[in-house]
């Protein structure tokens, strides 16, 4: 298997599924609008999106499996997995308001081998694959080199079904509001992670995730020179629902912050 080939296939994929998306934002009323959860919702723009990416990645990789956000296709232990979530950010979405983006992830066995992270709104394509480097656009990216909190600008997410943690979110959202450049809410956890693979955020961290949200991120930051773990600086941040990733000279300090309030 050549993962270059494939991941510019994706990426092509990921652009036409994108413009579905962008095109549709104006026809789709409240009546359109399904409610999973009081602040969980999804569209038939995600569900068609979704059916349009399983159908073409199968045909781009044969008998591969599926862990999708909106349940069209299902994981059955394939050699071979995609990890999809078509809309990432559907509350960004519906309200008008950006980002929101496609996120693909392939798995093989249990390596993240490939990720493509597209921002819809500013046509952004974030990507990299197993031994590459990781691109926006065409050009190389790299995380940033900023080691302190003092020179960091922190992205979070804001949990909307999970409130276990809610005390400990708001300790320290505290601290960093005092000793950073500041925080960030961008309601989508995969911009989130390719804007740290690119150097805009030094440090993200958030609960109550599902795999589909940062699958592809995981290694485009990987491959810009980041690192990734869980709130205990262990390595279920996949599918154990919580994440740090931060850059390389940051993640020391980082990490201790987000385990002493949130471990």
């Amino acid at each position: 298997m050549n993962l270059e080939i494939l991941c510019t296939q994706v990426q092509e994929l990921a652009r036409e599924v994108g413009r579905f998306i962008y095109d549709e934002r104006l026809k789709f009323t409240a009546e359109d609008i399904i409610h999973k959860g009081k602040s969980d919702m999804v569209t038939y723009v995600d569900k068609t999106a979704e059916a349009k990416i399983v159908t073409a990645l199968r045909e781009l990789l044969p008998g591969s499996g599926f862990i999708a956000e909106e349940g069209t296709a299902v994981d059955n232990g394939e050699k071979y997995r995609w990890v999809i979530d078509p809309l990432d950010g559907t509350t960004n979405y519906i309200h008008g308001i950006s980002p929101f983006c496609v996120s693909i992830a392939l798995m093989e066995d249990q390596e993240i081998v490939m990720g493509v992270i597209y921002e819809i709104s500013l046509n952004e394509m974030f990507y990299a694959w197993k031994g590459s480097k990781a691109y926006l656009n065409g050009n190389e990216i790299q995380v940033s080199k900023a080691a302190t909190t003092a020179d960091a600008l922190i992205a979070t997410g804001f949990p909307y079904y999970d409130f276990s943690k809610l005390d400990n979110y708001l300790e320290a959202m505290n601290y960093f509001m005092r000793n950073s450049h500041g925080m960030r809410r961008l309601g989508s956890a995969a911009a989130d992670l390719a804007y740290v693979a690119a150097g805009r955020f030094e440090g993200f961290y958030e609960h109550a995730l599902h795999s589909w949200d940062v699958a592809a991120g995981i290694i485009i930051i990987k491959q810009a020179g980041g690192r990734v773990c869980d709130f205990h600086g262990g390595e279920n941040y996949l599918f154990g629902g919580e994440m740090i990733a931060c850059n390389a000279s940051y993640f020391d300090e980082f990490y201790s912050i987000v385990h002493q309030h949130l471990g």
